[in-house]
């Protein structure tokens, strides 16, 4: 029996190893950001192919999921980019210049930057913000403990706001404004997505300024698909939360044992796809609407597109950016880049 067919229908399952400390709820949403879920969650629901946003993932239980992916030993893309910013970080501060301000995206548990503080001793000041306010808060706290001189200011922003970003940027004088974007969260968008993506927040920067972006490189398909199905469970489980997230923001059904987390490398695209498979025909309710998916039917909620050095470097320039510096691991896994607006 798998574990979480001992589970109630109406629960996250654990995965093997999955640590009981981490927490079974979430942030509740504001309303408006609930509607918005609500029409988000019920539009992919109805497309076909079915769809689920990915920056849904990440309520408290699935902050705390993706930190526990992070530490897995078939996770290397954190590994890969720690070495490099324990490598680098001086020549990145050197890159960034003095009197910054740092903004960070998605800044999660705020562990990367710890690694570049240290050579910004006249940092202007760090912005981290999450869609998860309880987990950025208390991640900040700690954060302002070890670095006391740092100023620093989250801020609960969607991780899409890019106008948000600009009115942080506006709040805090700083002699360069640089966005932190470490892990591989730009693989989540198509090319030319992440090429308008990346336009977008280079027109809330200045000349000069810059952005410090994490981005995971192409390499064997073995390597790649263990990365996404850790077999302490981690994955699995944080795709399943998305659905438990469903189940106690909108008034859902869903029963978690009666989908597979499934993820796996697509060569002619170079991305990994992750999907909820259905293991049954099935008939569920989302807010009220009622929904319907035969055995083998599946929801895409997560691309991670993988890239070579110039590949992603026309994207850039494409983007309005130039690149001023790359750097990778010593096994050419990752690659962290630092691009600045012409």
């Amino acid at each position: 029996m798998r574990p979480e067919e001992k589970q109630s229908d109406l629960q996250t399952p654990p995965a093997p190893a999955v640590d009981e400390s981490i927490a079974s709820g979430g942030d509740r949403l504001p309303e408006h950001e609930r509607r918005e879920f609500e029409k988000a969650v019920l539009e992919g629901l109805r497309a076909r192919p079915r769809r689920l946003p990915c920056k849904y993932f990440y309520d408290v239980r699935g902050s705390q999921l993706f930190d526990r992916i992070c530490e897995t030993e078939e996770y290397y893309v954190t590994r890969a980019e720690l070495s490099i910013l324990e490598e680098n970080a001086a020549e990145m501060a050197r890159q960034i210049g003095p009197r910054a301000a740092i903004l960070e995206p998605g800044a999660g548990s705020l562990h990367k930057i710890r690694l570049l503080l240290p050579e910004m001793p006249d940092l202007a000041a760090y912005l981290p913000t999450d869609i998860s306010g309880r987990h950025l808060h208390n991640a900040a706290r700690q954060l302002s403990r070890e670095f006391p001189r740092i100023s620093i200011h989250p801020e609960v922003l969607d991780f899409h706001d890019v106008e948000g970003w600009g009115r942080l940027f506006e709040s805090h004088a700083a002699a360069r404004r640089v966005v932190f974007f470490p892990g591989s969260t730009i693989g989540n968008y198509q090319p030319q997505e992440a090429q308008r993506f990346l336009n977008q927040i280079a027109s809330r920067l200045h000349a000069k300024d810059g952005i410090l972006i994490g981005v995971d490189l192409v390499k064997d398909r073995a390597t790649l698909e263990a990365a996404y199905n850790d077999h302490a469970g981690y994955t699995a489980a944080f795709n399943k939360n998305l659905l438990t997230r469903i189940n106690r923001e909108l008034q859902g059904d869903l029963r978690l044992n009666h989908f597979e987390h499934h993820a796996r490398f697509h060569a002619e695209q170079s991305r990994i796809e992750m999907h909820l498979v259905s293991k049954v025909d099935q008939i569920f309710h989302v807010a009220g609407h009622r929904f319907a998916m035969k055995k083998g039917d599946s929801i895409h909620t997560e691309n991670s597109c993988k890239y070579t050095i110039d590949a992603f470097t026309k994207l850039a320039v494409a983007a309005g950016l130039r690149r001023a510096c790359a750097w990778t691991d010593a096994d050419e896994l990752f690659s962290v880049h630092y691009l600045q607006v012409v």
